[in-house]
C-alpha cells in the first residue's frame, strides 16, 4: 500500500520517496525553536517541491512554526485544508 502511495506521489510531484523520507527525518530531528533551522527547512522543502517561497510567506511560516501554531496531526491538517476551500 505504501509503495502504491509513494509511487503515485512520485509520479504526481516528481519528488522521490527517498527525498521525502530524508526531509521527514530532518524535520523530526530539527530544533524548531531555532529560527535559522526553521528557515533552512522551509527553503529545503521549497527547493524539493520546486516552489518559490516569498520572504513574507517565509516569515509567516517561521513565526507559526516557532510559536507552535501548526497542526500536530493529520486530522487537524485535513480540517485546515477543508476550511480553506
Amino acid at each position: 500500500m505504501l509503495n502504491k502511495f509513494f509511487g503515485g506521489f512520485e509520479k504526481k510531484t516528481g519528488v522521490g520517496m527517498g527525498e521525502v523520507l530524508k526531509l521527514a527525518q530532518s524535520v523530526q530531528s530539527a530544533n524548531l525553536k531555532d529560527e535559522q533551522v526553521v528557515r533552512d527547512l522551509i527553503q529545503r522543502i521549497a527547493k524539493v517541491a520546486k516552489r518559490d517561497v516569498p520572504k513574507a510567506k517565509e516569515d509567516q511560516l517561521v513565526q507559526a512554526i516557532m510559536s507552535g501554531n501548526v497542526p500536530k496531526d493529520l486530522g487537524a491538517i485535513q480540517k485546515m485544508m477543508k476550511d480553506k476551500k
